[in-house]
């Protein structure tokens, strides 16, 4: 078990590398519009002055007769909002995310620990990998633009990245940490 625990934490380090290099460098910029420095004031200015707190909003909320009708003519809008924004370089979502990634890698780990006896071989085990995380990253990543009309290039960006990131720390595992079984 221990092994196991040190792997996972490999796993971990791992994913926060490739995590980096896709989320914390301008690479990640490719998943994102932009807007003019004066576009973006004035959009920060009008939600800071509509939206009461921190939350996740649909714009316009449609459960309301005008609501439905500005909704069905747009532009509509899904805003994850922070009233008190945050560094870029935030420690504590570093310390966070690093968690995620350990709890997320530790899941998958468990999973793979279950059929380690039958399934004994490397390849297999990373074909099961791969096939869970792009399971998972297609059903989670890809709905918003499925079935919220979000914008194809930031889904699919983060769909790659994270099949990426969640891949590699499974075959981390899958490869030197998990036990090997008796000769026959």
């Amino acid at each position: 078990m221990t092994r196991f625990v040190i792997g996972c934490v490999a796993a971990a380090v791992a994913m926060f590398i490739l995590g980096f290099i896709l989320y914390g460098s301008p690479l990640s910029m490719l998943a994102y519009a932009t807007a003019s420095d004066a576009a973006n004031a004035s959009v920060q200015n009008a939600l800071a002055a509509n939206l009461p707190k921190t939350g996740t909003y649909i714009v316009p909320w449609p459960n309301s007769a005008e609501g439905t009708v500005l909704y069905g003519r747009g532009p509509v809008a899904t805003i994850h909002y922070n009233t008190g924004g945050f560094s870029l370089a935030d420690p504590s979502a570093m310390i966070g995310g690093f968690i995620h990634m350990l709890v997320s890698v530790t899941v998958l780990g468990l999973a793979l620990l279950l059929v380690a006896a039958r399934v004994a071989d490397f390849a297999s085990r990373a074909r099961m990998v791969v096939y869970f995380t792009l399971a998972a990253s297609i059903y989670i990543t890809l709905a918003d633009p499925i079935w919220g009309h979000q914008d194809w290039i930031y889904s699919v960006y983060h769909f790659v990245a994270d099949f990426i990131i969640l891949a590699a720390g499974g075959i981390v595992i899958a490869r030197w940490f998990l036990p090997r079984p008796a000769s026959v």
